[in-house]
């Protein structure tokens, strides 16, 4: 039985929930809650001395981080991670892409309009944060005026990286109304067989989104 240590509303975490449930494939799901310090026991450090989450457990011991690692792993051998090398490499860049031009961004302003109080002076970061997450934004839009999706011809865990956050882009107080294709990519997705959402965050967090600007 696989093991998945992540937090519900985190959008690293719920990459691997989605593609666990399209897979359906058993998984025990521990639910740790980053923003209150539960990656930062002894317990957890031991196994992930990063203390982030998700981290994947094997009954063997072995562990296994980064969110997009993980999904590579569970995808191998599937139809959601392409066997032809050029067209692998180009889902990978993708993902690499996710994590180094779109998830700082779009991410970042989501966790600060939503886990950080009002007079927080990380706010004052949100303009930047937006004006670079709107340029990851763009070249998205760009790839998907010539194709339906970015693992490949067909539906993958590019797509899943690529997803998680930005179907939550609003909570970061971004607008995706000037991108057409990107909210059909978007909706496309979420018809796939197995689709989960990602679970509407905790009471509080949900009226600090709420009430930010």
């Amino acid at each position: 039985m696989t093991t998945v240590h992540g937090y519900s509303t985190s959008g690293n975490c719920h990459k691997l929930r989605l593609l666990l449930e399209q897979l359906d494939r058993p998984c025990r799901w521990v639910e740790v809650d980053s923003s209150r310090g539960e990656t930062r026991t002894p317990e957890y450090l031991a196994k992930n001395p990063n203390g982030k989450v998700p981290m994947l457990e094997l009954d063997d011991g072995r562990v296994l981080v980064e969110s997009n690692a993980i999904l590579c792993w569970l995808a191998e051998g599937t139809s959601f991670l392409p066997s032809d090398p050029w067209q692998r490499a180009q889902a990978l860049s993708w993902m690499f892409f996710e994590q180094y031009s779109h998830e700082p961004y779009v991410a970042v302003a989501r966790f600060i309009r939503g886990w950080t109080p009002p007079d927080s002076p990380r706010r004052a970061d949100l303009p930047q944060l937006r004006e670079r997450g709107h340029e990851a934004f763009a070249v998205m839009e760009r790839h998907l005026g010539g194709h339906a999706w970015f693992t490949g011809p067909e539906y993958g865990i590019a797509d899943i990286a690529l997803f998680a956050y930005t179907d939550v882009a609003g909570d970061g107080g971004f607008d995706l109304s000037p991108y057409p294709a990107l909210r059909d990519w978007l909706a496309r997705v979420r018809a796939t067989s197995g689709f989960v959402a990602m679970p509407a965050p905790p009471r509080e967090v949900q009226a600090l989104l709420d009430q930010s600007q």
